[in-house]
């Protein structure tokens, strides 16, 4: 069954209040336009058929005007040959295709009303449809986000997040363990007495010495 019974009922209808009453409103948006699509076709069948009578409709009217002046011609003639009773017969003739004529033409008439409702239904449909698909578009675009942030928050409190913030504890005590290595190898060191400083300057002023005269001698050989 149907959501809609009518055209009628989907111009009237409020998409808003019909999603907030669905349990799964992506669900509902795809029926309400697939129904709508569908009622769509249907309103512009009937409206080709009703284009189609018109046109069949109008062709026996020209016809019937045709008959109508035939009929007319053919009552001169016999009045002018002071055939009286058969100018009579076709005048009756000629009544006869006139009254169908103005039957047909009324009929017309009312396919054309016909036809301009058509015209309105589908106008109104067309409305209608644009503003469930603009609705879908929203329900797609805010599946999706919510689908994102579930995704998200699994990825956070997920087994595979908890390991890797393991693996950084694990290496983050190494690093301390390191560091305490390091300080630990300074803790309990005397510090340098006086005579020891000075020996080290001694011993610093012996390599410059050195130095100094090892450049000497490379600037001799040089030159």
């Amino acid at each position: 069954m149907g959501i809609f019974s009518r055209t009628r009922d989907i111009v009237a209808a409020n998409f808003a209040e019909l999603l907030d009453k669905a349990e799964d409103p992506a669900k509902m948006i795809r029926m309400i336009i697939l129904e709508m699509e569908e009622t769509l076709v249907e309103v512009r069948a009937s409206a080709a058929r009703t284009i189609a009578d018109q046109k069949e409709m109008r062709r026996h009217i020209a016809k019937l005007e045709q008959l109508e002046s035939n009929w007319t011609e053919k009552a001169e003639l016999a009045l002018s040959k002071e055939r009286e009773d058969l100018a009579k017969a076709a005048l009756v003739e000629r009544q006869k295709a006139s009254d169908m004529a103005d039957q047909l033409k009324a009929e017309c008439g009312v396919l054309d009303d016909a036809l301009r409702a058509s015209e309105e239904d589908i106008a109104k449909l067309q409305g209608k449809l644009r503003e469930a698909r603009n609705k879908q578009n929203a329900i797609a675009t805010r599946l999706e986000t919510a689908n994102n942030k579930a995704r998200l928050r699994e990825m956070w409190n997920g087994p595979k997040t908890h390991e890797a913030f393991s693996r950084f504890d694990v290496l983050e005590r190494r690093v301390d363990e390191a560091e305490g290595r390091a300080e630990a190898m300074g803790l309990g060191a005397l510090p340098k007495s006086l005579e020891e400083e000075i020996a080290e300057l001694k011993a610093a002023d012996k390599v410059d010495a050195e130095l100094a005269a090892m450049k000497a001698r490379l600037s001799k050989k040089e030159g």
